[in-house]
This record gives C-alpha cells, sequence and structure tokens, in this order.
C-alpha cells in the first residue's frame, strides 16, 4: 500500500529544541529531575555518537532491557539519527521466552540495568545459534561511554524513507512463536498527528508513561505523540494506586491512560476522589471496562473515556467526545483522523448498520508487516492493503464504533453467538469478583456454553450468586452454565491473559 510522503522525517525533540528548547519535554517522577527539549537533543546526540562508536549499523537491532526510565527517550531518537531500529524487551517474560526473542530479533548491542541482568544472561544461553548481541549495563558502562562522546559530532544522518523501520516491538501469544511488529517513521508521525487532532492534545498537556515501555501504550499512546507537539511527559515506575494519584496530582497530569484493571485499584486506595483540576479525563483501553467501575469514575468527578488501538496500527484509532462517550457509553467513538476503517461480516460482504463484523483497517498509521515474516504478515492482511484485526465491532447510525470483542474468543451456544468479553465485563460487575474470563467449552445439547473462569474476593461468593446476578443484565444463553473458582487467572509474560491455559485448567477442574 503507497501512502502519502512527506518532505522529510520530522524529529520532534530536534526542532522543539531549536524553536523552544527550555520547554520541558521528560519529568523523571522518581526523582523529580526536569528534562527540557535541548538536554533530551542532546543526549539524543550523544546516545546517536555513542552507538556509531560501537559500529551499530543502519538497520541494526539495538535492544534495550529496563524498566521505564530516561534513557529510553534520548536513546529511541539516537537510533531514530543512526538509522538504527530500537528492540525494547519484556522484562516479565522468562527466560526461555526471552530468549525467543532475542534469537528473533538477533540484536547487536543490548543495553540492561542491574535488575535486568540476570535475565539477560539466562535468555542469552537459550539462544540458539548466531553471534551473542554485545551486552552493556546502562548503570555502569553508559555513562562512562557517554563521557567519552560528549564532544563529538555525531556522524551525518543518513537518508531514510518514511517507511523505514524505528521500532520492533514484539507481541505475546500463546504459541510461543514471537512477532516483531516493525513500526515505520510514518506509523509514528501520523498516528502522532491524528491524535492530538482527534484528541485535542496541545503543547500545554501534560502526560504519563506508565505502560511498560515494551507496550506501544508506553510508547505510541502519549509519550511519542505529546512530544510531537512540544508537550510534557511524566515517566512512572511499576503501578502502585496512591503513588499513581499523587504523580497525577504533583505534576498537573492532563490526560493519562490506564486498563480497567487500574482503575479498580485506585478506586480502592485512600487517594481514590481527590481534586484534580488539571485532569481532562481518564482514557481506557486493553479490554472491556466493567459497568461499575466507569460509574464511579464518573461519580468521583473525573472524565472517561474508552478507546481501542493495537501494535500494527495506530495505536489511537477512535477519537471521541465526553457527551458521546457517555451517552452511549462502551462505545469507542468515530475513526481517528487518515483512519479507514470497514466491519467485515462472516460471508464476506460489509457488516450493515449495528450488525456485528470484523473490524478492518488502513491508513498510514499502519505497521510495516512482520519482522522477516511475510506469511504471517499476508495472514492479517487483505489484497487491497486492509488489516484484519481479528477484533469484532459494530457501527451504529451516527458512525458511532462498539468494539465486541475478539473473533477467535466467539462461541455459538445453540445458534446463538456469544462474545465473552461482553459476559465478562457483567461478571466483573458482580460484588466479590476480582477477576473473570469466559470461554466457550463443547456441549453436548448447545454445541458450546461458556464457562467463567473467576478470582473472587472471599469462598462467601459462590456459583449461584455469580450466575444469579449475571442472569439479571444477560440473556440466559450468555449466562455461564459453569463457574471455576481459582486463585489467578493463567497469564502471558507479557500479562495478557493466556486462554489456551486458561482452557486446560477448565478441562483439569
Amino acid at each position: 500500500m503507497t501512502y502519502p510522503q512527506l518532505p522529510d522525517l520530522f524529529d520532534p525533540v530536534a526542532w522543539w529544541s531549536t524553536v523552544d528548547g527550555t520547554r520541558t519535554a521528560i519529568i523523571d517522577s522518581a526523582t523529580a529531575r526536569r528534562y527540557s527539549y535541548r538536554e533530551v537533543d542532546r543526549d539524543a546526540d550523544r546516545w546517536h555518537a555513542l552507538l556509531a562508536r560501537q559500529r551499530v549499523q543502519v538497520g541494526d537491532r539495538v535492544g534495550i532491557l529496563a524498566q521505564n526510565r530516561y534513557d529510553f527517550i534520548p536513546m529511541f531518537f539516537g537510533c531514530i539519527r543512526l538509522g538504527a531500529i530500537l528492540v525494547p524487551l519484556n522484562w516479565r517474560l522468562s527466560g526461555v521466552e526471552l530468549a525467543r526473542v532475542l534469537g528473533d530479533a538477533e540484536p547487536d548491542v543490548v543495553f540492561c540495568e542491574d535488575a535486568s541482568r540476570a535475565l539477560l544472561e539466562e535468555s542469552l544461553a537459550h539462544v540458539d545459534g548466531g553471534a551473542a548481541p554485545r551486552v552493556f549495563d546502562l548503570d555502569h558502562d553508559v555513562p562512562t561511554m557517554q563521557r567519552a562522546v560528549a564532544d563529538e559530532v555525531a556522524p551525518r544522518c543518513p537518508d531514510r524513507s518514511q517507511d523505514d523501520t524505528t521500532m520492533l516491538l514484539y507481541t505475546s501469544g500463546s504459541t510461543g512463536v514471537p512477532k516483531g511488529v516493525m513500526l515505520p517513521h510514518r506509523q509514528l508521525l501520523w498516528n502522532a498527528m491524528a491524535t492530538t487532532i482527534g484528541w485535542r492534545l496541545g503543547a500545554d498537556d501534560i502526560g504519563p508513561a506508565a505502560t511498560p515501555f515494551f507496550h506501544t501504550g508506553g510508547w505510541h499512546v502519549f509519550t511519542t505523540t505529546l512530544l510531537s507537539r512540544g508537550g510534557a511527559i511524566v515517566l512512572m515506575g511499576a503501578f502502585e494506586p496512591a503513588a499513581y494519584l499523587d504523580v497525577l496530582d504533583r505534576y498537573g497530569v492532563t490526560v493519562t491512560f490506564g486498563v480497567p484493571t487500574q482503575f479498580a485499584m485506585m478506586r480502592d486506595c485512600a487517594g481514590w476522589g481527590r481534586s484534580l483540576p488539571k485532569l481532562r479525563w481518564f482514557f481506557s483501553g486493553g479490554a472491556p471496562c466493567p459497568q461499575g467501575t466507569k460509574d464511579l469514575v464518573r461519580a468521583a468527578g473525573y472524565g472517561f473515556r474508552e478507546g481501542y488501538g493495537l501494535t500494527e496500527c495506530g495505536p489511537n484509532c477512535f477519537a471521541t467526545n465526553e457527551q458521546t462517550a457517555f451517552e452511549k457509553d462502551g462505545s469507542t467513538g468515530w475513526p481517528i483522523p487518515f483512519l479507514q476503517m470497514r466491519l467485515r461480516a462472516d460471508d464476506g460482504s460489509l457488516a450493515g448498520t449495528d450488525d456485528i463484523g470484523e473490524l478492518e483497517l488502513r491508513g498510514p498509521q499502519m505497521f510495516s508487516g512482520y519482522f522477516r515474516s511475510p506469511d504471517k504478515t499476508a495472514d492479517v492482511m487483505t489484497a487491497d492493503g486492509w488489516l484484519r484485526t481479528g477484533d469484532l465491532a459494530s457501527r451504529d447510525a451516527e458512525g458511532v464504533h462498539r468494539i465486541r470483542g475478539r473473533r477467535k474468543e466467539m462461541f455459538i451456544s445453540g445458534g446463538e453467538n456469544v462474545f465473552p468479553g461482553e459476559v465478562e465485563a457483567v461478571l466483573l460487575d458482580c460484588p466479590g469478583v476480582i477477576e473473570a474470563i469466559v470461554i466457550g467449552v463443547p456441549d453436548v445439547r448447545w454445541g458450546e456454553v461458556g464457562c467463567a473462569l473467576i478470582v473472587r474476593r472471599d469462598a462467601a461468593l459462590d456459583e449461584g450468586k455469580v450466575t444469579s446476578e449475571a442472569r439479571l443484565r444477560l440473556a440466559g444463553y450468555k449466562v455461564p452454565k459453569r463457574v471455576v473458582f481459582v486463585d489467578a487467572i493463567p497469564r502471558l509474560g507479557s500479562g495478557k491473559i493466556d486462554r489456551r491455559a486458561a482452557a486446560m485448567l477448565i478441562a483439569e477442574c
């Protein structure tokens, strides 16, 4: 697919450094240190020179294994200026899982922090074949390396294309086969333009980098988006609800993003409901948000919107407003600028108004494929350049979209389609339920029925209470026919639910 080309690649850090270099770009909440655009630009040049001295070439992969820290930002822009590709590595993976990513990406160098060194060494021991990457410590090696190049002039930036890859982000899956999503320059740029238009973000906005940088959410929901506009980003560490609310207040965060589990944790902490006068809205994504959680956020006086995105496209795919987000609760709004959408029915036709179909996307904020996997890329792309997301959605007469769940998770019970996401949202509103997932299992009479895997607060919650609550809000065929209580929901190394393991757990119970 050919997309519009801009005359030159836009480096927002360099541009803002020139035009208004004293503006705050990054705030490190752990140290309260503020970095101006001029400082980030200077440090990006140092990373550019440092990597060049280490013989990193155009197209080489540069790995980093660390929790969110300032180094990520100038390192990324240093890689862009050199023409290298940043590979943020997932520190939540096991050594074996991380080895698969390293074996696929084949980074030339890897930078890690002390806390991740043992994991990196374990994973490298499991990598089969290929040259081992050179490893440098961010806390001990890098300061010396940066001082050595402090006075050097960074090499000239190579000629680059809008389709050149800037970053590899690896998506998780239960098959054990990693997929490296290639994010080109155009995806970052067009996502930033579309988001700042659709979400009305500007130079005075302050947003968090609270999601780990091995996720697209950490980079491209707010970080690259606000840096393109001269806004500021607050770096945050591991999520702790009271501390998170403190940071929002202390630094005057204007927009923020979280997953439903985080909202549930925040509503139970002492600081919930405090005045956050600068905050315009909370933005929820990653999973359906339970109605009770949304109601509590709004009751506390906070703005609330839901969104949708994926690593392969966007990741910010919809825009809405406060009125529509409330009046059409659970909707994600309209397609963000420059992004086309269509809904494909099971028979291949386009889904009609209010009908459910697979969401397909096309636009310049699209990935350029899976790294070294043309077959996997072809599996998700149509002949005319549309991305098959695998997600189900509907669109009403006003063009407002609503996400309905994953196609592969849907099951048919007695001839009726059941979407687990809808059922899970209801179960999560049942008193005493902490976490819940629903999986379709074979049934002699109905073909398939739902089985719920639930983490509960205490043993007083039983199957009868769960199903009776569910019947108040769901059609009978949607109510799970079986409930299994567990201590924890199986998860992948990325933190996403491992539905294959969950199905095996149900079969064993």
